[in-house]
C-alpha cells in the first residue's frame, strides 16, 4: 500500500483528514499511566506513549484506553509497526521526553500520533523482525551505555543505560507522591558491578510497568536499566552521593529477559559479558546482600550537621 513518512505528516497534517499508513520502529516506551478519577465514568482510563521513528525522524505515538491492555505488552522497544487509520494531534506540551540514543535524529515535537478504539478505529500490525526489509530505511535502536568508571565524570540529570551484576537488592519501599496524598511510588535500591571500578552502580529503581521484572531482581542476576538519570548531590561531597534513578521511559531487564533485546548487540554489553566469564561465581556470591533497610544518601555522622 502507499505509505507516508513522519516528515511528510508534519508538513501536511493540517490539510488532511485521512492519512496513508505508517511504517515505524519503536525506540522508546513509557510506563503505563492510569488517569482515572472517581467522578469520571471511563471504562479503561489508561494511556502510554512510545517514541517511534522512520527514515525521516522521530515522533511520539500515544496509545489510549482499551488499546493499552490489548497492545502495551506486545509493543516493545525495537518492534516494527504498521499503523493504519490513526489520528494526528498537536503534542501535549508537558510530556517527559527520553534522550535519543542517536543525537543526530530529527525530532518532530509539534504533533503526535494518537491511537484510539474509535474516531477513527486504529489498525495496528506488528511486523516480525525477519520480515523487515533494509530498503524500508528504519533506524536501529541505539543506546547510551556507560561503565561504572565513566559515571563519576557525568553531570547531574545526564541520561544513560547501564548493565551490571547485581550484588545487593533492598526491600520494596514506598514514598508518597504528594505530601498529603493517598498515592505512593514503589521503589527499591540495588547495587550492580561491572568490573570497571571498585564502586558499584547505586540504582534507585521505581516500579515501572514491568512488575514481573521488578519483583524478581535478585543478587547474581545480570541487570540492564535503560534511560536512567544521574543524580548527584552538588552541595557536599559530589562523588560520594552519586546514584542513578529511573525515568518515565526506563526499561528494566534481568537474566531470562535478555534474549532478542536490541541492546545485546551493543559493544559495552558484550564487554560486560566477557568480564563475567572471568569471574568466579562462588566468590561473587559471598559478597552479595539482600533485603534490609538502606538509608541513602547516608545521613551525616553527627547531629550538628544533620
Amino acid at each position: 500500500s502507499k505509505l507516508t513518512s513522519l516528515g511528510q505528516l508534519e508538513m501536511t497534517w493540517r490539510s488532511r483528514v485521512h492519512f496513508h499508513p505508517l511504517l515505524v520502529r519503536v525506540l522508546h516506551k513509557s510506563r503505563l499511566r492510569y488517569y482515572g478519577k472517581p467522578e469520571k465514568k471511563m471504562d479503561v482510563p489508561y494511556q502510554a506513549y512510545f517514541e517511534v521513528a522512520d527514515g525521516s525522524g522521530m515522533m511520539s505515538m500515544v496509545l489510549w484506553n482499551s488499546l493499552c491492555p490489548e497492545w502495551y505488552n506486545s509493543v516493545k522497544v525495537g518492534t516494527v509497526l504498521l499503523l493504519e487509520q490513526y489520528a494526528i494531534k498537536t503534542s501535549y506540551p508537558f510530556k517527559t521526553l527520553p534522550t535519543p540514543g542517536d543525537s543526530q535524529m530529527k525530532r518532530f515535537a509539534t504533533i503526535e500520533i494518537s491511537l484510539n478504539v474509535r474516531d477513527p478505529p486504529t489498525k495496528i500490525s506488528i511486523i516480525p523482525e525477519e520480515m523487515v526489509k533494509p530498503e524500508w530505511g528504519l533506524p536501529e535502536v541505539k543506546y547510551r551505555f556507560i561503565t561504572r568508571s565513566e559515571l563519576d565524570g557525568l553531570p547531574n540529570n545526564h541520561s544513560c543505560d547501564v548493565i551490571g551484576l547485581v550484588t545487593f537488592v533492598g526491600r520494596a519501599e514506598r514514598a508518597r507522591k504528594r505530601e498529603h496524598g493517598e498515592d505512593f511510588w514503589l521503589y527499591r535500591w540495588a547495587h550492580a558491578i561491572d568490573g570497571t571500578s571498585d564502586q558499584p552502580f547505586i540504582l534507585e529503581l521505581f516500579a515501572t510497568s514491568q512488575p514481573d521484572v521488578f519483583e524478581h531482581i535478585h543478587p547474581m542476576t545480570y541487570l540492564v536499566c535503560t534511560q536512567m538519570r544521574v543524580v548527584r548531590d552538588l552541595t557536599e561531597n559530589p562523588s560520594s552521593t552519586i546514584y542513578l534513578t529511573t525515568s518515565n521511559e526506563s526499561q528494566i531487564f534481568i537474566t531470562g529477559w535478555h534474549k532478542g533485546q536490541p541492546y545485546t548487540k551493543d559493544t559495552k554489553v558484550k564487554n560486560f559479558i566477557q568480564w563475567t566469564k572471568t569471574q568466579s561465581e562462588a566468590d561473587q556470591m559471598k559478597k552479595t546482600v539482600i533485603g534490609g533497610y538502606y538509608p541513602f544518601p547516608r545521613p551525616p555522622n553527627n547531629f550538628l550537621k544533620y
